[in-house]
């Protein structure tokens, strides 16, 4: 990489437990006893590696940086891995790490003279970055958490490597106001959502690959729902494993099949009944076994990610076994005009698979009524 008298210097930190309970069906990954059982459940640290991601586009450029780290797997392994040349301002004190290495690695880059901080994490992780950086310096979030519903995250990790390097070059970013929000994990486990607004962080304003605050749905909606639920619900078939993710309107088509549902986690139904609750990603690989299989999704209102938040479950080989045409997506007509003609997002986790999964999809909207709307990695490719 060429040297340059005045280098853009970012701030590298991983939070590298985020997202680990996702997979697992533990919704979260706040507080030691839940890290404990996420590991115990066999979950995988993935931050890292998605770090890892947005890392490449910037060692893959001659575009000159300085990056200021913490050490370990806070930051300097993902550096080194990604074969850039890293400064090790401190270390962690804890092993798991907590959000009190979080938050002190955030002061300590600050201090240190960083004028941007890439991070890696959840909502969890932004806040603790809130906490100790406010808004003094701009952040970049890498989606690595279950629960991303703050407006600091790029889109993937790869957008956010190319925010990154739009600063890098000095090209003119604008800047805005991320909200920061945050749920209560302990509610949201029980299948309530008890979202708030946390503060607010300065981000590089980018509508194509900057992620959006997560949207509910609006009363009116309720009829088109019941109505694309009702055509979905006479068109399932005998035999056939249907994997219901998480959400609101895939909890109305639960309702109607007469059948409890998790609101927040995924089902497995075949021929009218559950055959397994709120499971992990492992065990619906598992319980689909060889047989025909389909998953059933809806899209999140406001930023339109169909996978990668707060649906892990869906995981690479869930995915890649139920094929992009194995999929059966919900959403009204008004939920998709609320992305303003921006496509729906795919962050599996699989940068390959992200990109296998795109093109055209059917969407149903309501009754006997579908749409063709398109799937993209990047949240500014148009769409047909």
């Amino acid at each position: 990489m060429k040297t340059h008298e005045n280098p853009l210097v970012i701030g590298l930190l991983v939070n590298p437990l985020a997202g680990l309970g996702g997979a697992v069906a533990l919704k979260g990954s706040d507080g030691a006893a839940v890290v404990a059982e996420a590991l115990a459940r066999g979950a995988t640290p993935q931050a890292g590696a998605r770090a890892l991601r947005a890392l490449r586009a910037l060692a893959a450029s001659d575009t000159p940086v300085r990056i200021l780290t913490w050490g370990g797997e806070m930051g300097e392994h993902w550096a080194r891995e990604a074969g850039l040349a890293a400064e090790v301002i401190g270390t962690p004190e804890a092993s798991p790490t907590t959000p009190d290495d979080t938050r002190r690695a955030a002061a300590g880059l600050l201090a240190a003279g960083i004028d941007v901080l890439l991070f890696a994490g959840g909502d969890g992780t932004a806040r603790d970055v809130c906490d100790s950086i406010g808004r003094q310096r701009p952040v970049l979030g890498i989606p690595a958490g279950c629960k991303m519903h703050s407006a600091v995250y790029a889109v993937n990790p790869e957008a956010a490597g190319e925010l990154l390097l739009a600063l890098a070059r000095g090209e003119l970013v604008n800047a805005s106001e991320g909200e920061v929000r945050d749920i209560d994990e302990e509610a949201f486990r029980r299948g309530q959502v008890r979202a708030r607004y946390y503060g607010s962080m300065m981000v590089p304003a980018d509508a194509r690959l900057l992620q959006q605050v997560k949207c509910g749905a609006p009363e009116l909606e309720d009829l088109h729902v019941t109505e694309a639920c009702a055509w979905l619900a006479e068109q399932m078939a005998p035999g056939v494993a249907y994997l219901m993710g998480s959400g609101s309107t895939v909890a109305e088509l639960m309702q109607q099949l007469g059948l409890p549902n998790t609101l927040l986690g995924v089902d497995l139904v075949r021929d009218g009944a559950v055959v397994a609750a709120d499971v992990t990603a492992a065990q619906a690989l598992s319980q689909i076994g060889d047989g025909p299989a389909r998953g059933v999704l809806t899209v999140i209102g406001g930023q339109g990610h169909l996978f990668g938040r707060g649906n892990q479950q869906f995981s690479p080989a869930v995915i890649r076994r139920l094929g992009r045409d194995g999929l059966h997506i919900l959403a009204t007509r008004n939920k998709l005009a609320s992305l303003d003609g921006r496509p729906l997002l795919v962050d599996t986790g699989d940068a390959a698979l992200d990109r296998e999964l795109c093109g055209l999809v059917p969407v149903i909207t309501g009754y006997e009524d579908e749409v063709l709307y398109r799937i993209a990695t990047d949240a500014g490719a148009p769409v047909d």
